[in-house]
């Protein structure tokens, strides 16, 4: 029945995330310099399938990354949850991870957090936490079966 389902649901698209920031100019040469993804003057953001609005904000006040979430002990392993907040969680593949962390290194990223690996079940994670001017955590991960 569920297989029936899923055949006739309408397919939604490709998620973006949209981002309130303190300084447009500042915040979109970050992701182009930085982060190295194509910009345009509507305030896209892009580096392959990781794509960003970024949006002037009204008030600097009216810019809120994400505070770090209530731990969990329901999890399917036994991880309870980030230590800190996250914005965004961009999937990359195991072996591009340290060259990319070490492309945005030598541009000037801002590295929260350095890469770090955990297990959790039957997966390896490798993650790294980058930070943008606002403060939003942008956190680039890699998980491979062990």
């Amino acid at each position: 029945m569920l297989e029936n389902l899923q055949d006739t649901r309408i397919k939604v698209g490709l998620t973006i995330q949209v981002r309130l920031v303190a300084d447009l100019k500042a915040s979109l040469a970050y992701y182009r310099d930085i982060l190295g993804c194509t910009v345009d003057d509507w305030g896209h953001a892009q580096r392959d399938d990781m794509i960003f609005i970024l949006q002037q904000a009204k008030s600097r006040d009216d810019v809120r990354p994400n505070a770090a979430s209530q731990k969990r002990q329901d999890y399917p392993t036994e991880w309870h949850g980030p230590d800190h907040g996250w914005d965004t969680f961009v999937h990359m593949e195991w072996e591009d991870l340290e060259p990319f962390v070490e492309e945005i290194r030598e541009k000037g990223a801002i590295i929260s957090v350095e890469p770090f690996t955990a297990i959790h079940g039957k997966w390896e994670f490798k993650n790294v936490y980058v930070d943008d001017p606002d403060g939003y955590t942008i956190v680039f991960g890699a998980m491979r079966e062990i």
